[in-house]
């Protein structure tokens, strides 16, 4: 068994999405915890605020396998790819960390946007605190404790996702 932490993201029907998506991981990943979510502004493009949260789960999935299934259910969610980074999204699932595998760059695993964005780092140290970032060495909540990242760049959405 592989533990797993990812992130989820969306600013286009927000709510239903992540709910929505929130819901089918319940279902196909029996004891997966959740951080709370938050609202952040876009990033890197002009439009409307994203709601993100972390989650962490256990699976016998591989890598592969899992990236696989995160991409039919994003696609489930009418998510429109391009070659553009920073664009609207229903719906946006990555691996975060996978267990401690490093891939390096091919497969951005440990994805760098952990120590790049508030709105991955915080809710991921809600979930992974104590787990020990394969790349920085140090833990999650550590690298919390150290960054110059601002919090305040985030708000907490009471009440969501639903259980």
């Amino acid at each position: 068994m592989a533990t797993v932490f990812l992130d989820i993201g969306s600013n286009i029907d927000r709510e239903e999405n992540i709910q929505s998506c929130v819901d089918q991981l319940r279902v196909d990943f029996k004891g997966i915890i959740f951080s709370k979510a938050y609202e952040s502004k876009a990033f890197g493009f002009d439009g409307d605020p994203f709601i993100n949260l972390s989650a962490k789960l256990e699976t016998e999935l591989s890598f592969e396998a899992l990236n696989k299934y995160l991409k039919t259910l994003e696609n489930k969610h009418a998510r429109k790819r391009n070659n553009k980074k920073f664009i609207a999204r229903t719906l946006d699932v990555d691996i975060l960390l996978y267990d401690d595998l490093i891939l390096q760059p091919e497969k951005d695993l440990p994805r760098a946007e952990i120590i790049k964005f508030p709105f991955v780092l915080f809710p991921l140290a809600e979930v992974a605190g104590d787990v020990v970032h394969p790349l920085e060495k140090i833990t999650i909540n550590e690298i919390v404790s150290t960054t110059t990242l601002d919090k305040t760049s985030i708000t907490e959405v009471k009440g969501f996702p639903k259980e």
